[in-house]
């Protein structure tokens, strides 16, 4: 047939001996050699390979699958059914990568298979997921003050009703604040219960720079702020990194944290609830996930595990999620049952404690409140913002750099839960 085509163009052109039928024999050669090629039973028939990284997070009533697309170019889709029920394929588009399943059964043991499908609608044998059970998630406590005193930072710790047990060491962590203007949370404030649980302070270098971006300065940072005075400070990176698993992780396999964390048992995270200028906002979360990270552990949360060196051009939504994986990680490692969480409302700035002039804050002071369940914390601090009538401007700072996705994928992945009834002991 193409030896057709070709006398075929060869008799044109000695026929009319112009340009114009020069252009189109060749338009008509084009157009038969392509119906030529699929005649020729070389059309594609080979499926692209399988997704990778296949895992699922476990919610009420629902299952989100995360996976990574292979690297066909011609790869078009993934079709997803799961038994028990789910005979329709759900199909998503290339790129996605994630797909939220919801209307399943909680305690009923489901098993997602994934297939590949390319642009000549080849499909791939599948990829099968392992069982997924999903869980109606618990309602955590959450107990509220509107004293923000070192009584109220008592009251609150006592009503969790956990404590260190004997010969644990305690951590206290906390953020040592970048300078004398920023809004950390001052000694005269944590004293009591930093002594209460016998605790040691604890931090880790920045990878901003600043004034903490060594642990020279760190430790002169922290006498300046009066925080040597009623505690022991430790820098847990001072003496190198550790790395620790990150469990099912979307985008980390390992929190390289400060050398010294393994050194404590029990975990107070303290907090001060305010916005922050790439997390939206900050609290148990970035206080646990970016706190306990070594400088180099930092770099990599902010890029996703992309970088240990640089914290700079990660994607936001990939390091939102980062954070929740990064703590999640830490309590795997140390254990729930030894963590409290803590999170002090006031001075409820736009801007974190690691800037060292913040904006005055809009919005007036609020309460401490505290949890065992350091998702349901977040999300209950988050809920009073959004109901208080002065909360706009930190409103919008969380919602521009859609803060609340940390919580969310938090809870996916098993770190807490979105529940929780608010008891306001005052």
């Amino acid at each position: 047939m193409k030896r057709n085509v070709i006398n075929l163009l060869k008799q044109s052109i000695c026929k009319r001996g112009t340009f114009i039928s020069l252009i189109f024999s060749s338009l008509l050669v084009l157009f038969l050699f392509t119906a030529c090629g699929k005649d020729s039973g070389n059309s594609d028939a080979s499926p692209p390979a399988e997704v990778t990284n296949l895992n699922g997070i476990l919610n009420d009533g629902q299952v989100t699958l995360n996976w990574v697309d292979p690297a066909d170019d011609d790869f078009k889709n993934v079709k997803i059914t799961y038994i028990p029920g789910g005979n329709t394929a759900i199909e998503v588009l290339k790129g996605v990568q994630t797909c939220n399943i919801s209307g399943l059964t909680n305690g009923t043991e489901y098993t997602f298979t994934i297939k590949t499908v390319d642009a000549a609608n080849n499909e791939s044998a599948g990829v099968n997921s392992e069982p997924y059970t999903p869980f109606l998630a618990e309602t955590a406590n959450v107990y509220m003050t509107t004293r923000i005193t070192s009584e109220g930072l008592i009251a609150v710790y006592e009503a969790l009703g956990r404590k260190p047990g004997s010969g644990q060491k305690v951590a206290v962590k906390i953020s040592t604040g970048e300078s004398d203007h920023s809004n950390h949370l001052r000694p005269d404030l944590i004293s009591s219960l930093v002594q209460t649980v016998a605790g040691d302070i604890v931090e880790c270098n920045t990878a901003y720079g600043g004034n903490r971006a060594s642990t020279a300065m760190h430790y002169q940072v922290a006498a300046d702020h009066g925080y040597t005075a009623i505690a022991k400070v430790v820098i847990m990176d001072e003496n190198g990194v550790t790395d620790i698993p990150v469990r099912n992780g979307r985008h980390l396999t390992i929190d390289r944290v400060g050398a010294h964390f393994p050194d404590y048992q029990f975990h107070v995270v303290l907090s001060h609830f305010k916005g922050h200028a790439m997390g939206g906002y900050g609290g148990a979360l970035k206080n646990m996930s970016i706190g306990y990270a070594s400088t180099a552990g930092k770099c990599l949360i902010h890029t996703g595990g992309a970088s240990s060196t640089s914290p700079w051009g990660g994607v936001q939504n990939t390091f939102l999620e980062s954070m929740a994986e990064a703590s999640k990680a830490i309590v795997d490692y140390a254990g729930k049952e030894n963590f409290i969480y803590i999170n002090v409302m006031n001075r409820l700035s736009v801007d974190c404690d690691c800037d060292a002039n913040p904006a005055e804050p809009t919005m007036a002071d609020v309460g401490i409140l505290a949890s065992l369940d350091p998702v349901a914390l977040d999300k209950a601090c988050i809920d009073i913002v959004n109901a208080a009538p002065d909360g706009a401007d930190l409103r919008a700072r969380i919602a521009r750099q859609n803060g609340t996705l940390t919580i969310t994928h938090a809870a996916q992945i098993g770190l807490g839960s979105l529940n929780y009834k608010l008891t306001k002991i005052d």
